[in-house]
């Protein structure tokens, strides 16, 4: 099971984004209307103006201001598009997913809102071909906005993206919505001087969308209530493994690690590491994980960023060198096949791990590690990037394992397998 689809949703800190939530269905627009208000931007000043003092960052992965990337857009000429990517294709990831099941207003109203600051109509929400639940409730959402003509400047499409890995970059995603293969790349143009048709285009994810809702509605202080100064607001963690309630949980941004842990219901079982930040994210041993807050300013020093800010705990009965390998098979079958470095590196490394994972297990971590270090930085696009760093993380958490394995042939492992591999892949 995915973490998306398992466990609770729950809140902690203000109750922002998951305010008033139902477990077994959306947000009516009536009751979204009767919590949040009319979506309208505070007198005196501009939806760029209040973005940018609240300091929100994106929520995708990638933290880049949303001040910047909107002014970007403002900037060119023409009729800009306005791009929300629901695509989530991290499968520790179910934060957009439980958005869109559960309050597609809210994301819906932060798309028109920006719309509106852009002086366009054009609005594009991009969601995975296999989130059927969520499409529903999304598209179910668009039609009770036109039945009650809330959104009558806005043209909402909704759309769905192949589901894979990297899909839902935001170059791969207007590559797929201009009629190519969703294949991400570094080259010029970028998707706000030209993206969707040509036309200027801002990309940005559900959950940040969200939050454009409501800074929209309360403006930037009431946002950096909770947070960091250098990194505000709340966020929405998927927290999965071995905790006693796997789900989504929206907390202020630098929470101590272990008391996120504790809103899922503390540990399952005794911690050997916690992956932070998906599959392109980092291990950390259990004893690190202890000192962790969840925000940059803390992750960056110590090789690791929140990315996608799904953490996933494994247990001590729990095989990291086995896990490592399975997830790497899978990065290295979803690359995009632009380089030799991701179709040709990331399928050796596959390779090597899988051998030391085996019974008559062969010692590669020689060589893992080189070729980690030959493919970073090296590749078309950052998926080869991502794909090391947690390969060379889990080499060094996981390092009296992978001794076990490799030279003295044995492993620890009850056998059970953790961490969720969509269906289809390895």
């Amino acid at each position: 099971m995915s973490a998306a689809a398992a466990g609770v949703v729950a809140t902690v800190s203000a109750r922002r984004l998951l305010a008033g939530i139902h477990e077994d269905r959306a947000v009516s627009l009536r009751e979204h209307l009767a919590r949040h208000g009319a979506l309208e931007i505070a007198r005196g000043a501009t939806l760029s103006q209040l973005v940018e003092a609240s300091g929100l960052q994106g929520r995708g992965g990638a933290a880049f201001p949303v001040a910047r990337k909107l002014a970007a857009v403002r900037a060119r000429r023409g009729r800009p598009v306005v791009v929300v990517n629901a695509t989530e294709g991290e499968p520790l990831s179910g934060k957009d997913k439980v958005l869109l099941r559960h309050v597609p207003h809210l994301v819906l109203d932060g798309a028109v809102a920006l719309a509106a600051e852009l002086r366009t109509a054009d609005v594009v929400v991009a969601v995975s071909r296999n989130a059927h639940d969520e499409r529903s409730a999304l598209v179910a959402a668009v039609n009770e906005r036109k039945t009650h003509r809330v959104d009558r400047r806005a043209d909402i499409n909704v759309v769905t993206v192949p589901d894979r890995f990297v899909a839902g970059e935001e170059t791969a995603l207007v590559q797929h919505l201009n009629g190519a293969p969703a294949q991400p790349t570094l080259v010029p143009p970028r998707p706000f001087e030209r993206g969707v048709d040509g036309r200027p285009t801002l990309v940005q994810n559900a959950e940040t969308v969200a939050h454009v809702a409501l800074i929209a509605r309360h403006g930037p202080s009431w946002f950096r209530r909770v947070g960091t100064p250098a990194e505000p607001g709340s966020a929405l963690f998927t927290v999965s493994g071995s905790v006693r309630r796997p789900g989504v949980y929206e907390a202020g941004l630098g929470i101590p690690l272990v008391e996120l842990i504790e809103l899922a219901g503390g540990l399952a079982k005794t911690p050997q590491a916690v992956l932070v930040g998906g599959y392109f994210g980092t291990w950390f041993s259990a004893a690190a994980a202890r000192t962790l807050t969840l925000d940059d300013a803390c992750l960056l020093p110590r090789g690791g960023s929140l990315g996608a800010r799904a953490i996933a705990v494994l247990a001590d009965d729990a095989c990291g060198v086995v896990e490592t390998a399975r997830v790497a098979r899978y990065l290295a079958e979803q690359s995009a096949g632009q380089c030799g470095p991701c179709m040709h590196g990331l399928a050796a490394i596959a390779g090597a791990l899988e051998r030391a994972a085996r019974p008559e297990a062969v010692d590669e971590r020689q060589r893992i590690a080189r070729w980690c270090a030959q493919v970073d930085g090296r590749g078309a696009c950052r998926h080869p990037d991502g794909a090391v760093r947690f390969v060379a993380s889990a080499l060094d958490v996981f390092a009296t394992e992978f001794e076990a394995h490799c030279v003295h042939r044995r492993c620890t492992s009850d056998g059970a397998l953790v961490l969720p591999i969509p269906r289809g892949r390895r």
